[in-house]
Order: structure tokens, then C-alpha cells, then sequence
């Protein structure tokens, strides 16, 4: 039975996708989370004891932050703590700042890191060597904050470390090994941003976008213990054949730390963190919980497969095709009309030299494996509202994309091949524009069976 028409599906999922990132918007969470009560900055978590701060204790009060929800979540801690900040400073993506009365704005590179992200993480820990016992210090960090806030070790130059990203980009490396590499070339990540502002007390507000949620690896850690260490660096540059290929100066020092020549990141026990609390205010899974809610009010039945897939695109597509039609043919794992979940963030090794983003790419790809089954429709998307070096947030396929491509005379291998998901999108006005969203827990998948 039709209870759907494939057009009004599409729409369907876009706004179950909409729903999803609203419930992560940072400014809403952090409000949730804070409130002042008589001159006490009071934290309030779901099951946990409320932490409370007496405001009259501290000197100053400074709040930094990067990453692409930091302007959003300083607006909260703004309205919230007005002029009893002292001064404030952020780090956020090119489009993603917000007017600010107390916090200057850095808006800089991503994923690329450029001069004016250093320029911030410079400014910062200039900051944050200036604070001291008496003064409390508030961080926002959110996706993207590794690479908004470069400053290389002494020797290694922005350039050198911008090579370094692009090489483990299109290597296929995923976040969590990307991310172990960055803090052993960093003077702020890898807990270096603890030492740099210990004696002050400082609070840690993230917004997560890895899988898993752990601390030591959203933007890379810069307030938290670093278990990683420089063997595991260098062994991920064996791993994708990159020794030879990374900068020298790259190289050698992650061989000096590796011999112990270079002080490892800071470690579990370190003084430096015995006065900072970390909060984790959203993520993947919180927003796959909303989307959840919404497809049951839209009349689906509904399955979270998972807040944590990994893996390489493609694969992670014909897995999502599978389910796909084994709804349509069985009614299993759940009858139909059914909404199927996912989060987490794949990865896409570059075979072509086209224009895309691992969502598209898997919208594209899962269009082969539901083409002809009727009716199903594919979202996917970055809830960050940016899928690769692109404007698209991702996209949308369903059954009869392929299809539609042919009679455009447009050949879908070729694109996939060609890692050009973005334009085959494009042709078809099926790529989901949101504009920048200011949070970021990693993707969203959406499968709606009908």
C-alpha cells in the first residue's frame, strides 16, 4: 500500500534532518546545561551531581573557544555572563561567525587550516599565559576545532602542515588518526592548552563530532590528558605509505618524539588538569534521538542502527542498500513505512579528481543498490551544513535516480568513479543545501521505506 508520494518523501526526510540538527543547535544546549544563581555559575548534567562555581572567587573570567558552533555557543555564554567576562576570543570557520559584544571573532580556514586561524591560536595562547589561579577560564570547542586552531611546534610551518592534511585527506585516514598526528605537531592540542592555562580553573563546554564521543579526541583534545603517543603518529604515516611523502621537518620531528628526543603530550596525573571539568553538551546520537521522535510522529516505524559507523563510503552505502531492500521485500527489521538511522562520519579514498563530500558520495552510491526498488529514498548528510569542500550539506537519491541521470544523458558510474557526486547531484537538483548550521555532530543518514 502507497501511503507516500515519492516527491513528499524527499521532504519528509529533509525535514526529519532539519529536526535532528535543531535538537544539537549549541546556543539551546548550553542554556539548558547553565544558569546563574546568585552570583554561582551553576552546570546542571542529566544524572550527575550539579557542579557549582562561586563567580566572586574568580579575578577574571575569560571565554574562548573554536570550532564551527563556538560563535554560538559565546552567544549563550554571553548573554548568560555579560560583563563579567573579561575578554573573549573564538576561532570558527569562514561564514559561521555571529556578532559578538565581549569575544573577538577569528573566522579562518577548514578543513584546510590558513594564516588566521594562527593568528588566533597565537592570540590565544598569549591569553591564556597571562591567566593565573584566581581566574576562570570557559572553552567552547565544537567540530573543526583542529584545524581553526593551528600552531605548529617551533620548526614546522603552517604550509608544511597544510600538506600534511591534504595528504591524509585524500589518504583515507580517518578523524581519530588524523586527529593523533595534529596534537604531536601541536603547541595547543593534545592537552598543551591545559599546561598553557594551569593554575587558572578552567571549564571545557564540547560539542562532539567523533565517533564515540571521546574527550581526548574532539578538536583534537586540547584540554584533555592525550593517551596517543609518538609511535602511533608514525605508525598511521606507515600505515597509508606517507612517510616519504609528509614534509621533512614533519618527519623528523615525529621521529625525535618517537625516540624520545621531544616531550610527549601531556598525560593522565598531569597537575595541569586537576582543576578542569570537560562537558560534553550534544551529540551524533542525541540528534538521531530527535530524529527518531519525528519520523514517529510523521507515522514511520523507526531504527537507530548506529551513532558510530565508520568505514569507507562506499561500503557503508551497500550495507544501508541491503537493509533498504530487505524492508521492501520482508518487512524486516521493521515494517514498512519505515525510517531507517545512522550517524557517524565514513571516509571516501579519492580515486578521481571531482568535486564532492562522503555524504553525497554515499547518497550516490546507495542509488546503485536501491535503483528499481520501490520506493525508497536516501538522505545523507553533514549536520554541519558543509559536505566536503562544497556549499551542499549533502544529498538525496531514491529508487529512480539513476534512472532520471540516464534520460539526462548523464552516465552515474562515471561521476562515482570520478568522485564527482556534487555535480551529478547538481544536475539533478537533488543536493541539500542548508547554509552553514553552526553545529556539528558528525552525519545523519536517513532511509525512509515506504
Amino acid at each position: 500500500m502507497n501511503r507516500f508520494q515519492l516527491q513528499e518523501m524527499h521532504e519528509i526526510a529533509k525535514a526529519i534532518f532539519m529536526k535532528s540538527i535543531s535538537s544539537v543547535d549549541p546556543y539551546k544546549r548550553l542554556k539548558k546545561y547553565l544558569h546563574i544563581d546568585r552570583n554561582h555559575l551553576v552546570i546542571k548534567e542529566e544524572g550527575k551531581k550539579e557542579k557549582v562555581f562561586d563567580l566572586n572567587e574568580f579575578e577574571k573570567v575569560y571565554l574562548l573557544g573554536t570550532g564551527k558552533a563556538s560563535s554560538a555557543m559565546a552567544q549563550a555564554l554571553e548573554e548568560l555572563l555579560g560583563n563579567r567576562i573579561t575578554k573573549g576570543l573564538i576561532t570558527t570557520k569562514y561564514g559561521h561567525g555571529l556578532p559578538l559584544r565581549f569575544t573577538e571573532v577569528i573566522e579562518a580556514g577548514h578543513p584546510l587550516p590558513d594564516s588566521k586561524g594562527l593568528e588566533g591560536a597565537k592570540k590565544m595562547k598569549e591569553l591564556l599565559l597571562q591567566t593565573g589561579p584566581k581566574d576562570l577560564v570557559l572553552f567552547l570547542v565544537s567540530g573543526g576545532g583542529s584545524a581553526l586552531l593551528p600552531l605548529p611546534v617551533d620548526g614546522i610551518t603552517l604550509e608544511e602542515k597544510q600538506k600534511l592534511t591534504q595528504l591524509l585527506l585524500a589518504c583515507g585516514a580517518d578523524i581519530k588518526e588524523i586527529n593523533i598526528i595534529r596534537k604531536h605537531l601541536s603547541q595547543i592540542k593534545g592537552g598543551w592548552m591545559a599546561r598553557w592555562a594551569y593554575p587558572s580553573t578552567l571549564i571545557t563546554f564540547i560539542l562532539s563530532d567523533v565517533v564515540g564521543d571521546p574527550l581526548d579526541m574532539i578538536a583534537s583534545g586540547p584540554t584533555v590528558a592525550d593517551p596517543s603517543t609518538f609511535e602511533e603518529a608514525w605508525e598511521i604515516l606507515e600505515k597509508y605509505d606517507l612517510i616519504e611523502k609528509v614534509p621533512s621537518s614533519i618527519r623528523n620531528h615525529l621521529l625525535r618524539g618517537k625516540e624520545k628526543k621531544v616531550d610527549d603530550t601531556p598525560k593522565l596525573g598531569d597537575e595541569v588538569f586537576k582543576k578542569i571539568f570537560n562537558l560534553i553538551i550534544g551529540s551524533n546520537f542525541l540528534a538521531l534521538l530527535e530524529a527518531e521522535g519525528e519520523a514517529k510522529k510523521m507515522g514511520f516505524h523507526t531504527l537507530i542502527l548506529s551513532s558510530s559507523i565508520v568505514g569507507e563510503t562506499r561500503e557503508v552505502a551497500r550495507f544501508h542498500g541491503a537493509i533498504a531492500r530487505e524492508v521492501v521485500f520482508t518487512d524486516h527489521p521493521i515494517p514498512k513505512p519505515a525510517c531507517i538511522l545512522s550517524g557517524g562520519e565514513t571516509t571516501v579514498t579519492l580515486q578521481g579528481s571531482g568535486l564532492g563530500g562522503r555524504n553525497q558520495e554515499f547518497c550516490l552510491a546507495g542509488a546503485f543498490e536501491i535503483e528499481g526498488v520501490e520506493k525508497v529514498v536516501i538522505l545523507s548528510g553533514g549536520t554541519d551544513g558543509t559536505d566536503g569542500p562544497t556549499d551542499a550539506a549533502g544529498a538525496i537519491s531514491d529508487h529512480t535516480t539513476l534512472q532520471r541521470a540516464r534520460a539526462m544523458g548523464l552516465d552515474p558510474k562515471t561521476y562515482l568513479r570520478n568522485n564527482d557526486s556534487y555535480h551529478f547531484f547538481e544536475k539533478l537538483g537533488d543536493l541539500l543545501i542548508t547554509g552553514p548550521t553552526r553545529t556539528n555532530v558528525m552525519d545523519v543518514r536517513i532511509l525512509l521505506v515506504d
